[in-house]
């Protein structure tokens, strides 16, 4: 994934979608590129367990979130977040770009990638004590693990590759072990130091696919990339839901208060019902086309995915203040949920969805909803309610929108 232009030589298309015999995985072959024409490319059954597993350190982190907001202590809580999010995501997306390019699905393809996934559970240990005590050497435990994965199959990838590939397999390879090394300092520098250390690394390793691509661009495939990205959202998505149920269920059991949880249940529901439309709404593979636009989407999901993990994280903030259990306003538990929701809309609108509007009326629904949404944080015990209102709404604005247009393209003299 990169800014600049592609140019890669001609190949053969690479390896199907699902390569192998029926029986199971090919035996070991060369891991070459996949081409970005290949028909019919869909996740596989790996990729989606490899997903489900990162949303365990995503449930992590959205739970410590919580804690931190109802205890009064939201601007470290956020930071902390901020940060933590920040390793769960990029370790996600390094697989992702990696396996859209070079998956070839044998045994030692998958037998590696089973090992990133270990390595995402040891993060995932490590979410507490990162956020209680800036102690990240379970996270860098996590990271090392995966890191090793991750260069050993782009060094993979080199041995099979020529010229420019290969440079390009050995700079990310390279990258991402200097970076690794890079991330030691948060074991030994100052408490107060960290934040700033991982705000380097955090530069640095952003930095390594534009350095690693500088002479050739790797061969992600845009639909297979738009699937895994929508894919991950929905489970980010259906976490947010369980989060959310637990917390209105032990609200009901334990303080008997229905009718103070009710208005929050039904409007985080509305909520992340429209979270799911409006990001799905468009194709979003077809905005896809070079590798700046690939680079810049990518990379702009981070606040996607955090703000779709925060809502969850936001709505048991305000079950908990609703029965008297943390420490805050009812206009700061209400912003736990209008802020990362308001955010979510517009970020998918910036993303992708406003090159598919059209008219200033289609363009204006979701950055106009994303303001509603914030003025809603001061309805007071109604405002997860009138958030989910207001994103209903949004959603049948835009379907009515779309639905006119459609009618003047094929009538245009009504």
């Amino acid at each position: 994934m990169t800014p600049t232009p592609s140019r890669r030589p001609e190949r053969s298309s690479g390896p199907p979608s699902r390569p192998g015999p029926p029986g199971g995985p090919p035996p070991l072959r060369p891991l070459v590129a996949r081409s970005r024409d290949e028909a019919h490319r869909t996740a596989t059954p790996l990729e989606l367990f490899f997903d489900l597993c990162f949303v365990v350190a995503v449930a992590q982190a959205g739970a410590e979130l919580v804690h931190a907001i109802a205890e009064g202590h939201a601007g470290d809580g956020i930071l902390n977040y901020a940060m933590v999010f920040f390793a769960i995501w990029w370790a996600w997306m390094n697989f992702t770009w990696f396996a859209s390019a070079y998956d070839n699905d044998d045994v030692l393809y998958r037998v590696v990638t089973l090992v990133q996934i270990a390595g995402v559970l040891i993060l995932a240990a490590g979410v507490s004590t990162a956020f209680a005590h800036h102690d990240f050497l379970l996270v860098w435990l996590g990271y090392l693990v995966m890191r090793l994965a991750l260069a050993s199959q782009w060094l993979r990838a080199a041995r099979a590759a020529l010229g420019p590939e290969r440079s390009a397999a050995l700079r990310y390879a390279g990258g991402v072990m200097a970076c690794q090394v890079g991330w030691t300092a948060l074991l030994f520098v100052p408490e107060a130091a960290r934040g700033w250390v991982f705000l380097l690394m955090a530069i640095a390793e952003m930095a390594v696919p534009p350095f690693a691509e500088k002479h050739f661009s790797t061969s992600w495939h845009a639909h297979h990339i738009a699937e895994r990205y929508g894919l991950f959202t929905i489970i980010v998505l259906g976490e947010t839901i369980a989060a959310a149920t637990v917390a209105v269920k032990s609200g009901i059991d334990e303080n008997d208060a229905l009718g103070e949880l009710l208005p929050i249940a039904a409007g985080g529901l509305l909520v992340v019902f429209a979270a799911w439309w409006i990001y799905f709404v468009v194709p979003a593979h077809h905005r896809l086309i070079t590798n700046k636009q690939g680079f810049l989407w990518g990379y702009g999901h981070y606040l996607i995915f955090a703000s779709a993990a925060a809502i969850g994280a936001g709505i048991e903030v305000a079950v908990e203040q609703a029965v008297g259990e943390a420490h805050l306003s009812p206009a700061s538990a209400a912003a736990a949920v209008t802020l990362p929701s308001a955010l979510f809309m517009l970020l998918v609108w910036a993303l992708h969805s406003r090159y598919f509007k059209v008219g200033i009326a289609q363009q204006l629904v979701l950055p106009c909803a994303a303001l509603a949404m914030v003025l809603c944080t001061f309805a007071g015990r109604w405002a997860v309610l009138a958030a989910g209102l207001v994103a209903a709404a949004a959603v049948g604005v835009g379907v009515a929108l779309t639905a006119r247009a459609a009618t003047d393209a094929v009538n245009p003299a009504r």
